[in-house]
């Protein structure tokens, strides 16, 4: 019989910290050490050494270094993706500890997309500082597409964006419908009237938003409905602000959601709305999380109570007590 008298820690290998895992996935996902510090609030000094502490832990190098760029090895590249997935089962441990504490407590990452933020936020912050004071709001303004990424991974707890996605895990909350208005400049036939054909959008010079915003597409879809078969893109803008500035400039028409008009046709003299005959075009927007959440019966609440504070404005809210 062989008795060792070695501890029983001596055969355990070193674990990575949180903290490592953290700066290699932000300079995994930025691959550039300053944009990688500045997205997690850490010094870049100190994540450098969390970079190299990891790969000492490790035993691999994950990083190519250079003086003008930072590449991933191709051990950094498998890593990378096990890293990830690390921290969004830790995310998820953290929301469940949430969600077991206290509803509506803690941290809630919201995503909105750029054509509703500006003008829903108003009534989400209102409602969530009037009934839920105790809740950490936090409010990320991005596409469609980089949301559902961040959904998925975890980054993000709940969206606030038009629907339907038909993405797979994700479950959509609608909120409310609104219909599409037709700006015009001044001086144009279509300006100031009420029930304007859709058929009327296969003449007219319509200006969109660029790829990647859901409005564009929901545009074009409105455009191949009305039986235009080519796609509208003359001039594009990045914003709804620059596009109604566009439009007051002379160049063309755009469509804009009802819950915009206000806010962005206030900006010029040079504007003029009309609405479509009945059924107008619309689009709905909802609340979008994870299948299983476990916070998902305080998403459902949240949207309760949303739906309640957005009847003064000009949607047809759905759900609650419809």
């Amino acid at each position: 019989m062989t008795v060792s008298s070695a501890s029983p820690k001596a055969g355990r290998r070193r674990q990575p910290s949180l903290a490592q895992l953290r700066a290699f996935a932000a300079v995994a996902e930025h691959l550039h050490f300053r944009d990688a510090a500045a997205a997690i609030g850490m010094s870049q000094p100190a994540l450098s050494g969390a970079v190299s502490a990891l790969e000492e832990t490790l035993g691999v190098t994950l990083l190519e270094r250079t003086t003008r760029k930072v590449l991933l090895s191709p051990a950094g590249e498998r890593l990378a993706v096990r890293t990830r997935a690390v921290l969004a089962e830790v995310g998820a441990l953290l929301e469940e500890a949430d969600a077991v504490r206290a509803p509506f407590t803690g941290a809630l990452r919201l995503g909105v997309i750029p054509t509703v933020a500006p003008y829903l936020l108003p009534a989400v912050l209102r409602l969530v500082h009037d009934r839920y004071p105790q809740l950490d709001l936090q409010v990320h303004e991005e596409q469609t597409a980089t949301l559902l990424d961040g959904l998925h991974s975890g980054r993000l707890d709940l969206l606030l964006l038009a629907v339907p996605l038909g993405v797979p895990g994700v479950v959509e909350l609608p909120l409310f419908d609104e219909d599409f208005v037709l700006v015009t400049p001044p001086g144009h036939p279509l300006g100031d009237r009420d029930g304007v054909p859709r058929e009327a959008l296969r003449e007219l010079n319509l200006l969109l938003l660029d790829e990647g915003h859901c409005l564009r597409d929901q545009a074009l879809d409105i455009c191949r409905e009305a039986g235009r078969a080519d796609a509208p893109v003359t001039t594009t803008a990045a914003g709804l602000s620059t596009l109604v500035q566009l439009v007051a400039g002379g160049l063309g028409c755009t469509l804009l959601p009802r819950t915009a008009v206000t806010v962005e046709t206030s900006r010029s003299t040079r504007l003029r709305t009309a609405s479509f005959t009945d059924p107008a075009p619309t689009r709905r927007i909802a609340f979008a999380r994870r299948a299983g959440a476990a916070r998902g019966a305080e998403y459902e609440t949240l949207a309760d109570a949303l739906r309640e504070a957005l009847r003064p404005l000009p949607v047809r809210v759905l759900g609650g007590a419809d």
